[in-house]
């Protein structure tokens, strides 16, 4: 039975979900589902709290025994060769973050299971560091840390960021956030999605077709959309060669988006800065050149983890969730096939 045909019934009130946790020690603090935090958030769902019965592994230890008799599944990565044997009433898989492209493709999915992620969770933590990356590409902030690594002063002038443009490129739910403050700012917003539908606070949104024609009009770039197939190297070499001299990338979603080697020959040269927050691979290794570039900040992929509330905001996605299942309704935050996100 498809989870599209078993969610037109909904189950008996007695009935209950078997979820397990799997913890990656690798993820660090701010992921995890402790016993307080898993606590905290069935006392802010009541509604559900006596519907879930839980269990939990840590780095894999365990994992089999939990997914046994297990209906849904909490985790970041997972060993997931055979999983339908492993797990055989396993029908929703809950990914801790927003993006999923290190499960792709979803050819380890049970048949009738769906993949939810956490988009939307970061929120105004996610809007914030990415203005403040544009604010610092507009004081001149990379070029400046750059002069102070080698001692020399050097003073840099520029204009208020009223006024100027922001091309933003995979209007979401952080594009969008990042819009409103913009405007907040005085700034005009460009921006990109797939479905090229208009959003609150992006003055002319377009499809992903229009970027190059877009490109050369921005004096700030901002990288918020998924990483797909499609999206692999959406600014390459022509790419970056069209963007104005002396502007401003700002990479918050995944590295594969953006040619690092290109991107790194234009900082070399002086002719744009940027502010990374990602990259390939995690941790940056000592010896990568990018750390010795020109013209770049870099932020070790913490942009937008909010210790206090990342992950409790990331269970009150799933008690939701967990209410629409038992419910029998489709799951918010469902990753699809298709569009890899």
């Amino acid at each position: 039975m498809t989870v599209e045909m078993e969610t037109k019934r909904s189950r008996r009130p007695q009935e209950r979900i078997r979820m397990h946790v799997d913890n990656l020690d690798l993820l660090g603090p701010v992921f995890e589902v402790t016993p307080e935090r898993w606590k905290d958030a069935l006392s802010r769902h009541p509604e559900v709290a006596s519907s879930i019965d839980v269990s939990f592994s840590r780095n894999g230890i365990g994992l089999d025994e939990g997914l046994a008799d297990a209906e849904m599944l909490f985790c970041w990565d997972i060993e997931r060769q055979n999983l339908a044997r492993r797990a055989p009433r396993l029908r929703w898989v809950h990914a801790h973050g927003a993006g999923v492209s290190h499960l792709m493709p979803l050819d380890w999915l049970p048949k009738g299971a769906v993949l939810t992620n956490s988009r939307g969770v970061h929120g105004e933590r996610a809007a914030e560091y990415a203005m403040m990356a544009v604010l610092m590409l507009n004081n001149r902030i990379p070029e400046m840390v750059t002069n102070q690594r080698e001692g020399r002063w050097e003073q840099l002038f520029n204009t208020a960021i009223v006024g100027k443009t922001l091309l933003i490129v995979g209007v979401g739910s952080v594009g969008g956030s990042v819009a409103r403050l913009a405007k907040l700012f005085g700034m005009r917003v460009l921006g990109t999605r797939r479905t090229g539908k208009p959003r609150r606070h992006v003055d002319q949104m377009f499809g992903p077709d229009r970027l190059r024609q877009l490109l050369p009009d921005a004096d700030f770039v901002l990288v918020t959309a998924p990483q797909t197939n499609q999206t692999r190297h959406l600014l390459g070499a022509e790419e970056l060669d069209l963007m104005k001299p002396g502007a401003g990338l700002v990479n918050y979603s995944r590295s594969g988006l953006v040619d690092y080697e290109a991107l790194r020959s234009k900082l070399e040269k002086r002719q744009i800065s940027a502010v990374l927050d990602v990259f390939n691979p995690e941790p940056l290794p000592a010896d990568s050149p990018l750390w010795q570039t020109p013209n770049l900040i870099i932020t070790p992929h913490s942009s937008s983890d909010d210790p206090d509330l990342y992950t409790p905001r990331t269970l009150d996605v799933v008690m939701r969730n967990v209410k629409r299942f038992l419910a029998g309704e489709p799951l918010h935050n469902r990753v699809s096939v298709k569009y890899q996100y």
